[in-house]
């Protein structure tokens, strides 16, 4: 029997800020949910199952947070499923609940994904010191620094691409109102002048700690019929992981990576994804990883990344746009930026992603990595059905 197609009918997001003291977690999840009901035009009461995620629980100190939020999201007497894939929650969590819906073992879900990171402190959160493992060095970019370089030392890509991408990202947030960072005086003069965090990371190419929760609604096909405006379609989704650490891992172009991204395109036909996909929403917590993904993805050659962000290819209004609202870069709740990536590239082949619109979008990729970088999920939404 072959699989029942996946829609996105209804997607939600809070407005992303550094603390949202006015609510608790159940009330930033709730408004959340709140908005992907209301664009789906559904109540509580169509919700077959709630599927939800978030990074480490010892971040806000609120261990398996899914108990007590039951009630806030609806699922009082109803399935519901925690996720969790480190940073790559987001968009793990949307692929389970996408699993659910094609496997006709529910015709309707919603899932949600989240952080309130003012009630934590997530970069000595990832410091702990953990036995026969490696020290992450105050907080993740002490971790990706170092792997940043190899690709600098690999590629040849010049000291500047770094801020190439956060200034392109931080201008793409200013027509999101949903972002977090809103710099309205940003150049590129002050990305570069920026105090140097970790080499070659400087303070302007990092993301933000953010408060935010990110909801969508999927059904199946009956369900995407009784929706009140067209909805995105999945082509394709997929998650590989691998260890942490092993003998030949390569950290600048994982492994685990590269497959899953052959998986999505095998699954939706794409046969040269830099001519067949119209942008893509990359999980980029540090500038450089755009073009260390966009080769991890097939975007580009080994070596060849840093020459599509230069040349301006990933520019909102290049070839191949990359995170055009803003990204990690701009908006980080960290158990919901791989939902929001997932969710935006939605935005945009339902032509309702408002001012960084991608004009005749029709089939966007959605991705997001965690820990070290060994959790990756993705997948790739299209304006028609995967049978059309």
């Amino acid at each position: 029997m072959s699989k029942e197609p996946v829609a996105v009918v209804g997607i939600g997001q809070t407005k992303h800020v550094a603390a949202r003291r006015d609510v608790s977690i159940a009330g930033l999840v709730r408004e959340a949910a709140r908005r992907a009901l209301d664009d789906a035009e559904l109540t509580w009461a169509d919700i077959d199952a709630v599927v939800i995620g978030k990074a480490p629980d010892f971040f806000e100190g609120v261990m398996m947070p899914e108990l007590y939020l039951a009630d806030a999201l609806g699922a009082v007497g109803k399935p519901m499923l925690r996720v969790h894939t480190a940073g790559s929650v987001g968009g793990s969590t949307a692929l389970v609940a996408a699993n659910l819906v094609a496997a006709r073992v529910h015709g309707t879900v919603l899932t949600l994904a989240f952080e309130k990171q003012s009630e934590s402190n997530a970069m000595w959160g990832l410091s702990l010191p953990i036995p026969a493992q490696q020290p992450l060095l105050a907080g993740a970019g002490g971790f990706f620094a170092p792997h940043i370089r190899a690709y600098m030392r690999r590629s040849g890509a010049p000291e500047t691409i770094g801020a190439l991408v956060a200034y392109k990202d931080r201008r793409n947030a200013l027509r999101n109102p949903y972002a977090h960072l809103h710099e309205h005086d940003i150049t590129l003069d002050k990305v570069m002048a920026s105090p140097m965090l970790w080499d070659p990371v400087r303070y302007s190419e990092t993301c933000p700690s953010s408060d935010g929760a990110c909801a969508m609604v999927l059904t199946d096909r009956a369900g995407a019929a009784r929706a009140p405006r067209p909805p995105a379609w999945m082509l394709g989704g997929a998650m590989r992981s691998e260890p942490t650490l092993f003998a030949g891992k390569d950290f600048v172009s994982p492994r685990a990576g590269q497959d899953c991204a052959a998986d999505v395109y095998r699954q939706a036909g794409i046969t040269d994804p830099r001519r067949e996909i119209d942008g893509a929403e990359i999980y980029v917590p540090f500038s450089w990883y755009e073009p260390m993904w966009l080769e991890n993805l097939g975007f580009a050659g080994e070596g060849e990344g840093w020459k599509l962000t230069e040349a301006g290819v990933t520019e909102l209004d290049g070839d191949l746009p990359v995170n055009m609202s803003g990204g990690v870069l701009s908006t980080n709740p960290i158990g919901a930026s791989g939902m929001i990536r997932f969710a935006e590239a939605a935005l945009q082949v339902r032509g309702q992603a408002g001012e960084h619109q991608v004009e005749g979008a029709r089939r966007v990729l959605g991705h997001a990595y965690g820990g070290g970088s060994q959790f990756f999920s993705m997948w790739l939404v299209g304006a028609e059905p995967p049978d059309s």
